[in-house]
């Protein structure tokens, strides 16, 4: 379906390894144009994230311009919506982690969450966001842990819920939700 230009949102969420990031890359490279973001939310602080990075790298094609923003996604969708003609954010579980690490409460990760809808809504162009579902195991015995499931489920079901179409990876699989 190359060509497509339509500007619509999309949701891809799922386990680890479960394929999301490649369905992403792989659904931004259908539309049109050569103006394309990667916003990259990985702060890679040991040698195995380092090469996690570096593969993710080599798998998209030059014509993307990746933009580190660790924390500041919602305004880097909207600096760069009007300009491109695809942004893809990988992914949303580490810019929760790194709002926590930031010693974001609850209530101040909420406004982030609002602003980064809104900035999906108000995005120019299409824009393909990643997610981990985190929701789906048992409850984590400790505080912070239970802390982020919370508030990476909560970005999740708001996100889902102002995307235009949602996409569950389930081995490699693409099932649609929404």
């Amino acid at each position: 379906m190359k060509g497509y230009h339509l500007k619509e949102s999309v949701f891809v969420i799922g386990g680890c390894r479960s394929g999301k990031s490649s369905h992403a890359l792989k659904l931004a490279e259908q539309i049109y144009g050569n103006q394309k973001i990667f916003i990259a939310t990985c702060q890679p602080h040991d040698e195995e994230m380092k090469k996690r990075v570096a593969r993710h790298q080599k798998e998209r094609d030059p014509s993307w311009k990746t933009l580190e923003s660790p924390v500041l996604v919602p305004q880097t969708i909207i600096t760069n919506s009007h300009k491109e003609n695809v942004i893809l954010v990988d992914c949303l579980t580490l810019w929760v982690s790194n709002l926590m690490l930031e010693e974001k409460d609850m209530d101040e990760i909420s406004e982030h969450i609002q602003r980064l809808t809104q900035s999906i809504q108000k995005a120019q162009c299409p824009v393909i966001l990643v997610s981990n579902e985190v929701g789906t195991g048992i409850v984590p015995e400790n505080r912070l842990a239970r802390y982020f499931r919370d508030a990476a489920g909560f970005v999740n079901q708001k996100v889902a819920d102002c995307c235009d179409k949602v996409v569950w990876m389930v081995a490699g699989i693409p099932v649609k939700i929404k």
